[in-house]
Protein backbone atom coordinates (compact mmCIF):
# COMPACT_ATOMS: atom_id res chain seq x y z
CA UNK A 1 0.00 0.00 0.00
CA UNK A 2 2.60 2.15 1.01
CA UNK A 3 4.41 1.92 -2.78
CA UNK A 4 1.16 2.99 -4.34
CA UNK A 5 0.45 6.00 -2.44
CA UNK A 6 3.84 7.12 -3.25
CA UNK A 7 3.63 6.31 -6.77
CA UNK A 8 0.17 8.50 -6.70
CA UNK A 9 2.19 11.18 -4.74
CA UNK A 10 4.54 11.66 -7.52
CA UNK A 11 1.93 11.46 -9.99
CA UNK A 12 0.11 14.45 -8.22
CA UNK A 13 2.87 16.51 -8.60
CA UNK A 14 3.92 16.15 -11.93
CA UNK A 15 0.22 16.60 -13.40
CA UNK A 16 0.03 19.63 -10.59
CA UNK A 17 2.53 21.43 -12.64
CA UNK A 18 0.79 20.30 -16.29
CA UNK A 19 -2.04 22.94 -16.17
CA UNK A 20 0.48 25.76 -15.75
CA UNK A 21 2.87 24.20 -18.74
CA UNK A 22 -0.86 24.39 -21.55
CA UNK A 23 -1.70 27.77 -20.04
CA UNK A 24 1.61 29.19 -21.71
CA UNK A 25 0.94 28.36 -25.27
CA UNK A 26 -2.82 29.01 -24.64
CA UNK A 27 -5.56 30.73 -21.84
CA UNK A 28 -7.92 28.18 -23.48
CA UNK A 29 -7.78 24.70 -22.01
CA UNK A 30 -9.04 21.73 -23.69
CA UNK A 31 -12.79 20.71 -22.50
CA UNK A 32 -13.21 18.06 -20.42
CA UNK A 33 -15.92 16.84 -22.08
CA UNK A 34 -14.29 16.76 -25.22
CA UNK A 35 -13.91 13.11 -26.90
CA UNK A 36 -10.25 13.40 -27.51
CA UNK A 37 -7.90 11.93 -24.20
CA UNK A 38 -5.98 13.19 -22.14
CA UNK A 39 -7.99 16.17 -21.17
CA UNK A 40 -7.85 18.46 -18.44
CA UNK A 41 -9.33 21.40 -16.50
CA UNK A 42 -7.87 23.72 -14.44
CA UNK A 43 -10.50 24.64 -11.61
CA UNK A 44 -9.85 27.27 -8.51
CA UNK A 45 -11.36 29.15 -5.54
CA UNK A 46 -10.74 32.32 -4.00
CA UNK A 47 -12.30 33.33 -1.14
CA UNK A 48 -11.25 36.47 1.04
CA UNK A 49 -13.00 38.19 3.88
CA UNK A 50 -12.95 40.85 6.69
CA UNK A 51 -14.31 40.09 9.86
CA UNK A 52 -15.60 41.72 12.74
CA UNK A 53 -17.05 40.36 16.33
CA UNK A 54 -18.80 42.38 18.76
CA UNK A 55 -16.14 43.69 21.09
CA UNK A 56 -14.32 45.66 18.21
CA UNK A 57 -11.80 43.79 17.46
CA UNK A 58 -11.58 43.64 13.65
CA UNK A 59 -9.48 40.91 11.08
CA UNK A 60 -8.87 40.96 6.93
CA UNK A 61 -8.06 37.21 6.03
CA UNK A 62 -7.50 35.17 2.59
CA UNK A 63 -9.94 32.01 4.00
CA UNK A 64 -9.04 29.34 0.89
CA UNK A 65 -7.34 30.05 -2.39
CA UNK A 66 -7.85 26.60 -4.27
CA UNK A 67 -6.15 25.67 -7.67
CA UNK A 68 -6.77 22.51 -8.84
CA UNK A 69 -6.94 20.19 -12.45
CA UNK A 70 -9.21 17.23 -13.14
CA UNK A 71 -8.92 15.36 -16.07
CA UNK A 72 -9.72 11.89 -17.77
CA UNK A 73 -7.14 10.20 -19.25
CA UNK A 74 -9.13 7.66 -21.20
CA UNK A 75 -12.99 6.43 -21.06
CA UNK A 76 -11.63 4.19 -17.55
CA UNK A 77 -9.64 6.53 -15.55
CA UNK A 78 -8.83 9.52 -14.43
CA UNK A 79 -7.35 11.76 -11.74
CA UNK A 80 -7.50 14.61 -9.33
CA UNK A 81 -4.82 16.86 -8.08
CA UNK A 82 -6.05 19.93 -6.01
CA UNK A 83 -3.77 22.62 -3.61
CA UNK A 84 -4.78 25.17 -1.11
CA UNK A 85 -2.07 27.76 -1.78
CA UNK A 86 -3.27 29.70 1.81
CA UNK A 87 -5.55 28.39 4.61
CA UNK A 88 -5.16 31.67 6.71
CA UNK A 89 -1.47 31.71 5.62
CA UNK A 90 -0.48 27.97 5.38
CA UNK A 91 0.34 25.81 1.65
CA UNK A 92 -0.89 22.19 1.73
CA UNK A 93 -2.16 19.64 -1.00
CA UNK A 94 -5.44 18.59 -0.79
CA UNK A 95 -6.06 15.87 -3.52
CA UNK A 96 -3.79 13.83 -5.18
CA UNK A 97 -5.81 10.47 -6.64
CA UNK A 98 -6.51 8.48 -9.55
CA UNK A 99 -9.66 6.63 -10.36
CA UNK A 100 -10.33 3.37 -12.35
CA UNK A 101 -13.94 2.68 -13.70
CA UNK A 102 -13.76 -0.84 -14.39
CA UNK A 103 -17.75 -1.28 -15.04
CA UNK A 104 -20.59 1.27 -14.94
CA UNK A 105 -21.63 3.10 -12.31
CA UNK A 106 -18.45 1.87 -10.51
CA UNK A 107 -15.22 3.54 -9.41
CA UNK A 108 -11.96 3.14 -7.39
CA UNK A 109 -9.96 5.46 -6.24
CA UNK A 110 -6.41 5.36 -4.73
CA UNK A 111 -4.55 8.25 -3.10
CA UNK A 112 -5.73 11.34 -1.13
CA UNK A 113 -9.18 12.31 -1.32
CA UNK A 114 -12.13 13.23 1.13
CA UNK A 115 -14.00 10.62 3.38
CA UNK A 116 -17.22 9.67 2.97
CA UNK A 117 -18.75 11.57 5.64
CA UNK A 118 -19.14 15.25 5.00
CA UNK A 119 -21.44 16.54 2.43
CA UNK A 120 -19.48 19.06 0.51
CA UNK A 121 -21.83 21.73 0.62
CA UNK A 122 -20.44 22.07 3.77
CA UNK A 123 -16.98 21.65 4.26
CA UNK A 124 -16.10 23.16 0.38
CA UNK A 125 -15.66 26.67 -0.14
CA UNK A 126 -17.12 27.18 -3.32
CA UNK A 127 -20.43 25.35 -2.46
CA UNK A 128 -21.02 26.48 1.45
CA UNK A 129 -24.09 28.47 1.93
CA UNK A 130 -22.31 30.60 4.35
CA UNK A 131 -18.62 32.48 5.08
CA UNK A 132 -17.87 30.06 7.89
CA UNK A 133 -18.64 25.80 7.89
CA UNK A 134 -21.35 24.62 10.38
CA UNK A 135 -20.00 23.47 13.54
CA UNK A 136 -20.11 19.58 12.52
CA UNK A 137 -18.11 20.32 9.40
CA UNK A 138 -15.67 22.05 11.38
CA UNK A 139 -14.73 20.74 15.10
CA UNK A 140 -15.36 17.16 14.14
CA UNK A 141 -12.46 15.84 11.87
CA UNK A 142 -10.56 16.54 8.81
CA UNK A 143 -12.27 15.88 5.77
CA UNK A 144 -9.27 14.37 3.83
CA UNK A 145 -6.71 11.71 4.21
CA UNK A 146 -4.95 8.92 2.36
CA UNK A 147 -6.56 5.51 1.30
CA UNK A 148 -8.45 3.67 -1.12
CA UNK A 149 -12.46 4.35 -1.72
CA UNK A 150 -15.21 2.67 -3.79
CA UNK A 151 -18.37 4.25 -5.23
CA UNK A 152 -21.01 2.40 -6.78
CA UNK A 153 -24.11 4.58 -8.21
CA UNK A 154 -27.43 2.85 -9.72
CA UNK A 155 -31.26 3.51 -9.42
CA UNK A 156 -33.31 1.24 -7.59
CA UNK A 157 -36.62 1.82 -9.20
CA UNK A 158 -36.77 5.90 -10.00
CA UNK A 159 -34.79 6.12 -6.89
CA UNK A 160 -30.90 6.90 -7.86
CA UNK A 161 -28.43 4.95 -5.47
CA UNK A 162 -25.16 5.89 -4.65
CA UNK A 163 -23.43 3.33 -1.69
CA UNK A 164 -19.65 4.71 -0.84
CA UNK A 165 -17.01 2.78 1.47
CA UNK A 166 -13.45 3.51 1.75
CA UNK A 167 -10.08 2.77 3.98
CA UNK A 168 -7.78 5.68 5.76
CA UNK A 169 -5.09 6.17 6.96
CA UNK A 170 -7.13 7.79 9.85
CA UNK A 171 -3.67 10.12 10.69
CA UNK A 172 -3.95 13.63 8.82
CA UNK A 173 -3.46 14.41 5.02
CA UNK A 174 0.22 14.44 3.53
CA UNK A 175 1.23 12.11 5.97
CA UNK A 176 1.45 8.13 4.98
CA UNK A 177 2.09 6.59 8.58
CA UNK A 178 1.95 3.36 9.29
CA UNK A 179 -0.63 1.86 11.37
CA UNK A 180 -2.06 -1.32 12.38
CA UNK A 181 -5.40 0.17 12.92
CA UNK A 182 -6.75 1.75 9.53
CA UNK A 183 -9.61 4.00 9.43
CA UNK A 184 -12.88 2.90 7.48
CA UNK A 185 -16.16 3.92 6.65
CA UNK A 186 -19.14 4.36 4.32
CA UNK A 187 -22.11 5.93 3.54
CA UNK A 188 -25.62 5.59 1.51
CA UNK A 189 -27.66 8.22 -0.69
CA UNK A 190 -31.14 8.11 -1.84
CA UNK A 191 -31.98 10.51 -4.47
CA UNK A 192 -30.09 13.49 -6.42
CA UNK A 193 -29.38 16.94 -5.41
CA UNK A 194 -32.05 18.53 -7.30
CA UNK A 195 -35.59 17.25 -5.46
CA UNK A 196 -35.79 14.66 -1.78
CA UNK A 197 -32.26 13.18 -1.08
CA UNK A 198 -31.36 11.27 2.24
CA UNK A 199 -27.79 9.70 3.38
CA UNK A 200 -26.86 8.04 5.82
CA UNK A 201 -23.03 7.22 6.94
CA UNK A 202 -20.44 5.92 9.84
CA UNK A 203 -16.60 6.52 10.34
CA UNK A 204 -14.48 4.79 12.35
CA UNK A 205 -11.25 6.71 13.38
CA UNK A 206 -8.70 5.08 15.34
CA UNK A 207 -5.69 7.81 15.55
CA UNK A 208 -3.80 6.47 18.19
CA UNK A 209 -3.90 5.22 21.59
CA UNK A 210 -5.42 8.19 22.82
CA UNK A 211 -7.63 9.06 20.34
CA UNK A 212 -10.39 6.94 18.90
CA UNK A 213 -13.49 8.19 17.53
CA UNK A 214 -16.74 6.56 16.15
CA UNK A 215 -18.71 8.83 13.86
CA UNK A 216 -22.81 8.61 13.17
CA UNK A 217 -25.13 10.81 10.65
CA UNK A 218 -27.59 10.97 8.95
CA UNK A 219 -29.24 14.10 6.70
CA UNK A 220 -31.92 15.40 4.62
CA UNK A 221 -32.47 18.02 1.95
CA UNK A 222 -34.69 19.35 -0.84
CA UNK A 223 -34.06 21.39 -3.44
CA UNK A 224 -36.53 23.23 -6.02
CA UNK A 225 -35.55 25.83 -8.70
CA UNK A 226 -34.80 28.80 -6.75
CA UNK A 227 -34.68 27.57 -2.97
CA UNK A 228 -33.59 24.62 -0.78
CA UNK A 229 -33.40 23.22 2.47
CA UNK A 230 -31.16 21.24 4.59
CA UNK A 231 -30.63 19.35 7.84
CA UNK A 232 -28.12 17.61 9.24
CA UNK A 233 -27.07 15.55 12.67
CA UNK A 234 -23.80 13.60 13.73
CA UNK A 235 -22.52 12.36 16.74
CA UNK A 236 -18.52 11.73 17.65
CA UNK A 237 -18.69 8.59 20.30
CA UNK A 238 -15.26 8.63 22.19
CA UNK A 239 -13.91 4.89 22.46
CA UNK A 240 -11.49 6.39 24.44
CA UNK A 241 -11.90 8.37 28.36
CA UNK A 242 -9.59 10.78 26.93
CA UNK A 243 -11.78 12.65 24.98
CA UNK A 244 -15.61 13.72 25.15
CA UNK A 245 -18.59 12.45 23.06
CA UNK A 246 -19.80 15.45 21.22
CA UNK A 247 -23.04 15.48 18.90
CA UNK A 248 -24.44 18.33 17.17
CA UNK A 249 -26.64 19.45 14.41
CA UNK A 250 -27.79 22.13 11.42
CA UNK A 251 -30.72 23.34 9.91
CA UNK A 252 -30.47 26.03 6.97
CA UNK A 253 -32.08 27.02 3.76
CA UNK A 254 -31.20 29.73 1.31
CA UNK A 255 -33.69 31.15 -1.81
CA UNK A 256 -32.17 32.92 -4.80
CA UNK A 257 -34.08 35.88 -6.22
CA UNK A 258 -33.26 36.22 -9.88
CA UNK A 259 -32.23 40.08 -10.24
CA UNK A 260 -31.01 42.09 -13.74
CA UNK A 261 -28.59 44.50 -12.55
CA UNK A 262 -24.58 45.39 -14.51
CA UNK A 263 -22.87 43.60 -11.41
CA UNK A 264 -25.30 40.21 -9.90
CA UNK A 265 -27.65 37.93 -11.41
CA UNK A 266 -29.18 37.15 -8.11
CA UNK A 267 -29.67 37.95 -4.38
CA UNK A 268 -29.86 34.71 -2.14
CA UNK A 269 -31.18 35.10 1.87
CA UNK A 270 -29.94 32.39 3.51
CA UNK A 271 -30.17 31.62 7.60
CA UNK A 272 -28.86 28.74 9.70
CA UNK A 273 -29.32 27.28 13.30
CA UNK A 274 -26.64 25.11 14.68
CA UNK A 275 -25.92 23.71 17.77
CA UNK A 276 -23.25 21.28 19.26
CA UNK A 277 -22.70 19.76 22.74
CA UNK A 278 -20.41 18.08 24.97
CA UNK A 279 -22.38 17.62 27.88
CA UNK A 280 -24.77 14.52 27.23
CA UNK A 281 -26.28 14.57 30.61
CA UNK A 282 -27.55 18.61 31.15
CA UNK A 283 -30.34 19.05 28.33
CA UNK A 284 -29.83 21.48 26.02
CA UNK A 285 -27.12 22.06 23.64
CA UNK A 286 -23.77 23.89 25.34
CA UNK A 287 -23.76 26.73 22.35
CA UNK A 288 -26.05 27.28 19.76
CA UNK A 289 -25.73 29.73 16.64
CA UNK A 290 -28.21 31.74 14.73
CA UNK A 291 -26.59 32.72 11.36
CA UNK A 292 -28.25 35.00 9.10
CA UNK A 293 -26.72 36.14 5.68
CA UNK A 294 -27.62 38.13 2.37
CA UNK A 295 -25.74 37.59 -0.60
CA UNK A 296 -25.10 39.15 -4.15
CA UNK A 297 -24.08 36.77 -6.87
CA UNK A 298 -23.59 35.98 -10.21
CA UNK A 299 -23.21 32.82 -12.22
CA UNK A 300 -21.55 32.00 -15.67
CA UNK A 301 -20.97 29.27 -17.89
CA UNK A 302 -17.21 28.52 -16.58
CA UNK A 303 -16.92 31.87 -13.75
CA UNK A 304 -19.14 32.60 -10.42
CA UNK A 305 -18.79 35.26 -7.80
CA UNK A 306 -21.01 35.98 -4.72
CA UNK A 307 -20.45 38.74 -2.58
CA UNK A 308 -21.98 37.86 1.13
CA UNK A 309 -22.88 39.71 4.22
CA UNK A 310 -23.81 37.21 7.49
CA UNK A 311 -24.22 38.16 11.24
CA UNK A 312 -23.63 35.04 13.68
CA UNK A 313 -25.32 35.26 17.45
CA UNK A 314 -24.16 32.37 19.56
CA UNK A 315 -25.67 31.35 22.59
CA UNK A 316 -23.43 29.56 25.05
CA UNK A 317 -24.41 27.84 27.95
CA UNK A 318 -21.44 26.40 28.64
CA UNK A 319 -18.05 27.09 27.36
CA UNK A 320 -16.18 24.34 25.23
CA UNK A 321 -12.62 23.77 24.91
CA UNK A 322 -12.46 23.86 20.99
CA UNK A 323 -13.60 28.04 21.26
CA UNK A 324 -10.63 28.33 23.79
CA UNK A 325 -8.09 28.93 21.17
CA UNK A 326 -9.12 32.92 20.98
CA UNK A 327 -12.05 34.68 22.23
CA UNK A 328 -13.31 36.05 19.11
CA UNK A 329 -14.62 32.34 17.92
CA UNK A 330 -17.85 32.48 20.11
CA UNK A 331 -18.53 35.72 19.54
CA UNK A 332 -21.03 37.26 18.01
CA UNK A 333 -19.86 38.32 14.70
CA UNK A 334 -20.21 40.32 11.22
CA UNK A 335 -18.89 39.35 8.07
CA UNK A 336 -18.00 40.18 4.41
CA UNK A 337 -16.71 37.76 2.36
CA UNK A 338 -16.38 37.81 -1.84
CA UNK A 339 -15.63 34.43 -2.96
CA UNK A 340 -14.82 33.73 -6.65
CA UNK A 341 -14.76 30.94 -8.40
CA UNK A 342 -13.78 29.15 -11.52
Amino acid sequence: MKHLITIWLHTGRMLLFLPLLFLTFSLTAQNVDSVSYPNFKVDGTLKTKVERVSDGMSRFSVRNSRVGVRGNINDYSSYRVQVELSNEGKFSVLDLSGTLKPVEGLSLTLGQMSIPLFNGYIITPSEMMFANRAFLGKYFLSSRDLGVSGKYVFNAGVVPVKIESGIFNGNTINDPVWKSDLSYGGRIELGSMKGLRFTAKMYDYPRNDSTHFVYYGADLRYEAEHWKVETEIMQQKSKTSHHKDMLSWYLQGARNIPIRTRMFEFIRPAVRWDAIDERREVSGFDVNRLTAGLGFGFIQKQFSSILRFDYEWYFVNHKMEIFSKNAEMDANKFTIELLLSF
